[in-house]
């Protein structure tokens, strides 16, 4: 559990990394963009502000005020500006490089070498925005701003910067320290319920079916995959009950046969008894058990598989449950029993008719044998909705709640002794609820013990198909 903890926890641990990672890049990239853009904008401003300023030192006679317009260029070039004014008749009223043009050279070699280090691959220089003057819809002349662009980074501008990358760097850090706490919480609380289910699954591969989870984790989908593997070792320990089972009765049907086969054929080869009619035929019924039996495991075993559906064909449930009864009345008749049959409508259905018919003969045959003599059967087709439902009453010795759930499992009998005389291999229901729901449908039994038995078929009706 350690290790899966562990592991966890270097993923969540490199996930989140590579999160901030970006993060950091893409926030690094677009601040820088907006600053550039911001920077540019108030350089822009300056410059419209500094032309502004320098066009109200000229009159309505286009007089200008030379103090102040050379007190404005003055205070321009401390600021990385150089001013240039000029008259209505293009007459140079004052220029920077001509006041100091060593400044203006120093101050644009100065801005182009903190440029440089400030941003390496920086590609800019000298860039010159002349605004006209204009005053009561006449020319007074043009104000010239010369800057280093297309931007460039005060020392303002670069503390700035460096106070952003700085908080980036540390809030960059501190998620990293909290994405490695959350990590290991979420790994701590993913990692135990998961090592847990790893744990319990290797003991089910093992065999050990009746492995269980203790409680449910805090995570629904983790507890819904602890659901479904307790539902899949539940269903494996009763399907290893089935098969431990299934080995054991197979074992016991074949026992009896095989042993008086055995008793006989050695009774004869010995001499004890005579090879005559009677005993080979004792023997030969024997044999048809064992070959009945076998061709009862043969057919589940074909039902159970993918149903054909294309031997499915439409027809009518009401008939092949009459021609079923007309085929047992006589049988009925000998233990002076009689059937109530009862039909609300007609209904059509999809599927094997002869296995079908199967069912029916099977539900009767049942019926008859557990049924007290001059009792009656009752049979009823009724319909709910989109299914028919075929029911086979019968009032015999019933079936008791304890064999009740086990009555459609293979080789099973109500009778413990498990004598043929009350009932044949105990498969007949296990085949004819196979053939019922490889049809969609379903086979149900409700029972009082003394009282007797009523088996339903629901099937779907045809036009649900």
């Amino acid at each position: 559990m350690i290790k899966l903890k562990t592991k966890l926890t270097m993923s969540y641990l490199l996930i989140g990394l590579l999160c901030l990672l970006m993060m950091a890049f893409l926030a690094n990239i677009l601040l820088e963009r907006f600053f550039i853009q911001y920077v540019m904008d108030n350089q822009t401003l300056k410059n419209q502000e500094l032309a502004d300023q320098v066009s109200s030192y000229v009159d309505n006679h286009q007089a200008w005020d030379l103090s102040l317009v050379e007190q404005a260029g003055i205070n321009a070039l401390e600021e990385g500006l150089i001013l240039k004014v000029t008259d209505a008749s293009g007459l140079v009223i004052w220029d920077a490089t001509t006041y100091n043009s060593g400044m203006c050279e120093a101050m644009m070699s100065n801005m182009a070498s903190t440029m440089s280090q400030r941003v390496p691959d920086w590609e800019g220089g000298m860039l010159e925005t002349v605004y006209p003057i204009n005053k009561n819809g006449t020319f007074n002349g043009t104000v010239q701003v010369g800057y280093y662009g297309p931007y460039y980074y005060t020392d303002a501008d670069a503390a700035f910067i460096e106070t952003i990358n700085l908080a980036l760097l540390l809030a960059s850090v501190f998620a990293v320290i909290m994405a490695v706490f959350i990590g290991a919480m979420m790994a701590g609380r993913i990692s135990r319920p998961i090592a847990n289910v790893v744990m319990k699954t290797h003991e089910i591969s093992e065999g050990n079916y009746e492995a269980r989870f203790d409680k449910n984790s805090n995570t629904k989908e983790i507890d819904e995959l602890m659901h479904a593997i307790s539902s899949l070792a539940q269903r494996l320990e009763n399907q290893e009950g089935l098969r431990r089972r299934l080995t054991s009765d197979v074992a016991h049907e074949l026992r009896t046969p095989l042993a008086t086969l055995q008793s006989h054929m050695e009774a004869m080869i010995d001499g004890i008894w005579d090879a005559d009619e009677k005993r080979l035929g004792s023997c030969h019924e024997e044999i048809l058990r064992l070959s009945d039996l076998v061709s009862d495991l043969e057919r589940l075993a074909e039902i159970e598989r993918e149903p054909k559906t294309s031997d499915y064909e439409p027809f009518s449930i009401n008939d092949v449950v009459k021609q079923q009864l007309a085929q047992f009345e006589p049988k009925f008749l000998e233990k002076q029993m009689s059937i109530k049959f009862e039909e609300n409508g007609q209904a059509s259905i999809r599927g094997n008719k002869r296995q079908i018919a199967q069912v029916v003969v099977n539900l009767l045959s049942n019926a008859f044998k557990f049924s007290k003599t001059a009792s009656t059967v009752d049979v009823a087709i009724t319909h709910e909705g989109a299914t028919v439902r075929v029911s086979v009453t019968d009032h015999g010795i019933g079936i008791s709640e304890e064999d009740l759930p086990h009555i459609f499992e293979r080789f099973y009998r109500v009778d413990p002794s498990r004598n043929r005389s009350s009932g044949g291999a105990g498969i007949g229901l296990t085949i004819s609820e196979a053939i019922v729901k490889a049809h969609g449908g379903m086979l149900t039994v409700s029972s009082t013990v003394g009282v007797g038995s009523t088996f339903t078929i629901i099937l779907p009706k045809l036009d649900r198909i």
